[in-house]
Parts: structure tokens; C-alpha cells; sequence
């Protein structure tokens, strides 16, 4: 086996690039990512990857499609090289919540994302905290699945006191209840009713949480809407202060100006998508990274190791 590691990235996250290289004591290869004047996208790598192992650092965040895009030709690119492994480190999955059909004649897009990336070379895919676990079995390839949990309980630990884990939805009962656990802590539900995409209302709160500091606990945090009303929810029935986290900060849409206005005290995201300037500028979001994590996920896949153990 090739004892090269090369870490390329295009242009949606080339920050966490740099990291993941810095952790493994490298440097990010050379390559050219670029637009022409229409809009297309050109690729031109710029160092010798015969026989190598290559990642590619690429989160399909926004331009989600553009970011797609990149990093589907980059592993063209590098495949028609001689690379001798591609793998796509995602650390945001896109489409992700696309992931069934959930009405009459619409698309699995999820699965279409995922048969595009096996068509065009990578062998093996590194992502982190996706929408739905299921997605995995979307690829015919090995998928590491990470998760930024060791990142954010950490945090919670050092900064919260009588503490409840609450779940902003049914669905995400599993992963909070598995914070809840490590933090030996309690778990709480509010039951939410969504009438369109992006509007919901929060109805009422399943646990006990009064007197206490409210953590709420989501995957991914898109216009804020579940997080905000879930909060004023919390307060209404007794929590002492309410925070938030999550694994992927894409706040779209007004999601930033009602995080501010909100009665969140703090909502701490990871690095997996860069912020806009606009999130950055707000004092309520904090950032953690999981540049080490996913450097040291790739340095156990290069050396044949187990990164299950990462977690345990």
C-alpha cells in the first residue's frame, strides 16, 4: 500500500482544508478550482497523484450546487490522474433531508447525489452527523460516518450546569437521547407540528423542565424557525435558560436575525460549513472544530484502523 496522503479542496470550506492538513502535518496539494465566465467550473490539479491516496475536503454547504459541482470534477480530475483512492470528506452532506419520498412524484435526491459521486470515482466517502443514518445505504462504498458528539458534549460540560438535553422534534429523539446518556443527564421533547418546509409551530413540552438549563440538540440548523419557537416553548414551562447546538450551521434565510432576537442564550455550531459574515458577527454563535476529528478519521482510514473507536 501507497504511503502518500494528499488532502485537495475546493472552494467551499478551503479554511477546514487547511486545518485537517495542519493536524496531519501537511500541506493542501495544488489544485486549480475556477469558473469560466458562463458559469462552468474547471479543474486542473497541480502536483504528480499517481499511486496516491487522495482526500478531497468539500461540504456541499452553499452554493450547494456549485460546491456539488466542484466536487464531483475534482474527483474526475483526479481519478483520470491515477489516483489510487478517492475519498469525499463531506463533513455537510446536501440534499440530505431529501432523503424519501415523502409525496407523490418527487425525487430521492439524496440517492442521486450519492450514485453521482460512485459514478465519477471516489471509493470512499467521510461524513459527519448526516440528516438520516439510512443515507449510508444510499452508497455501494464504505461510508465512515462521524460524529461531532465528543466536540459538543465537551462544551456542554465546561459551561452548563443542571443541564436537560431537549429534543426540538420527534425525530431527533434518538440523538439527543444519546447526549442525554453521556451527560447523565435528562431528556425532554416538544411536540411540533410543521404546516409548510420551513414554518413550524411548537406545541408543547413532553418532560419536565422546569428550573433547569434547556439544551436543545438538532443535526442541522436551516432558518432557526424550530430552534426559536422551541425556546419561547421551553421557557413558558419553567426552564431557567435555554441554548442550542448543533453539528451544521446553515442558517439560510432569516435565520441569523431570529437567532439574535431570540430568547437563545448561545447556540454553539462546529466548523463542518464556513459561516457568512453575517453569523460571524453574532455574539450568540459560537464555533467549534472538528478539523481533528476528521484528520485524525483520515489517518486511521489510511492506516487501515478502526474509526468506530474514535467513539467509544
Amino acid at each position: 500500500m501507497g504511503n502518500i496522503i494528499k488532502i485537495f479542496s475546493g472552494n467551499a470550506h478551503f479554511a477546514m482544508a487547511q486545518e485537517i492538513a495542519k493536524h496531519l502535518e501537511l500541506t493542501v496539494s495544488e489544485a486549480e478550482v475556477r469558473k469560466f465566465s458562463d458559469g462552468e467550473i474547471f479543474v486542473e490539479i497541480g502536483e504528480n497523484v499517481r499511486g496516491t491516496d487522495c482526500y478531497v475536503v468539500q461540504p456541499t454547504c452553499t452554493p450547494v450546487n456549485d460546491n456539488l459541482m466542484e466536487l464531483v470534477i475534482m474527483v474526475d480530475a483526479l481519478r483520470r490522474a491515477s489516483a489510487r483512492r478517492i475519498t469525499a470528506v463531506i463533513p455537510y452532506y446536501g440534499y440530505a433531508r431529501q432523503d424519501r419520498k415523502v409525496a407523490p412524484r418527487v425525487p430521492i435526491s439524496a440517492k442521486v447525489v450519492a450514485e453521482m459521486l460512485m459514478v465519477v470515482g471516489v471509493r470512499r466517502v467521510l461524513c459527519m452527523d448526516l440528516h438520516a443514518g439510512q443515507i449510508q445505504g444510499f452508497f455501494n462504498i464504505p461510508v465512515d460516518h462521524l460524529y461531532a458528539a465528543p466536540v459538543i458534549i465537551k462544551n456542554i460540560q465546561e459551561n452548563f450546569e443542571d443541564v436537560i438535553m431537549v429534543s426540538p422534534d420527534a425525530g431527533g429523539v434518538e440523538r439527543t437521547r444519546a447526549f442525554a446518556k453521556r451527560l447523565k443527564c435528562g431528556l425532554a421533547i416538544i411536540d411540533k407540528r410543521r404546516d409548510r418546509p420551513n414554518e413550524c409551530e411548537a406545541m408543547h413540552v413532553i418532560g419536565d423542565v422546569r428550573g433547569k438549563t434547556a439544551v436543545l440538540m438538532d443535526d442541522m440548523v436551516d432558518t432557526a424557525g424550530t430552534l426559536c419557537s422551541g425556546a419561547e416553548t421551553l421557557l413558558e414551562n419553567g426552564a431557567k435558560e435555554v441554548h442550542a447546538c448543533c453539528s451544521h450551521p446553515v442558517l439560510s434565510g432569516p435565520a441569523v436575525e431570529r437567532i439574535t432576537n431570540s430568547e437563545i442564550k448561545s447556540l454553539v455550531v462546529t466548523n463542518s460549513i464556513p459561516l457568512s459574515e453575517e453569523a460571524q458577527k453574532c455574539d450568540k454563535i459560537k464555533v467549534l472544530s472538528v478539523s481533528a476529528l476528521l484528520a485524525e478519521a483520515i489517518h486511521r482510514i489510511h492506516n487501515e484502523d478502526s474509526v468506530s473507536s474514535l467513539f467509544v
